[in-house]
């Protein structure tokens, strides 16, 4: 009986273990936001064209400002990042809003016009609001 306690202690201890390594440690790719830090969300849709045309400049900007925080969702084949575009969206006061969208704080650009001419602005405004 005491063996089969034992067994049980050591397989329980190494389920819990598993999930805490599984749920607590972020996944290879994944960033965890750092509250406090600037974070800039992309929506997008695969087939879009207009998305498409703007990717390059985006990870350029990525690539420019390493401490912000680039969430790229893709929200037309994506329920979960749809729900993450509409409820940003809700609180914002928007409506209706197409794709290519960031979100950035207060701030909503979209299109393949608005977000080149108005993204490196408004990251930097959002980092000298944190700083």
């Amino acid at each position: 009986m005491d063996k089969i306690i034992k067994i049980a202690v050591g397989f329980f201890i190494i389920v819990a273990l598993a999930c805490a390594i599984f749920f607590v440690i972020p996944h290879e790719g994944e960033k965890t936001p750092v509250p406090g830090n600037v974070t800039v969300y992309l929506f997008y849709g695969e087939e879009c064209p207009h998305c498409h045309t703007i990717m390059p400049f985006v990870e350029s900007i990525r690539t420019k400002y390493p401490e912000v925080d680039f969430q790229i969702l893709e929200i037309w084949h994506n329920a979960e990042n749809k729900a993450l575009s509409d409820s940003l969206n809700k609180k914002l006061g928007k409506k209706g809003v197409g794709v290519p969208e960031v979100i950035i704080g207060n701030i909503v650009l979209v299109g393949e016009k608005d977000i080149p001419a108005q993204l490196e602005a408004a990251i930097i405004a959002e980092l000298k609001k944190r700083s």
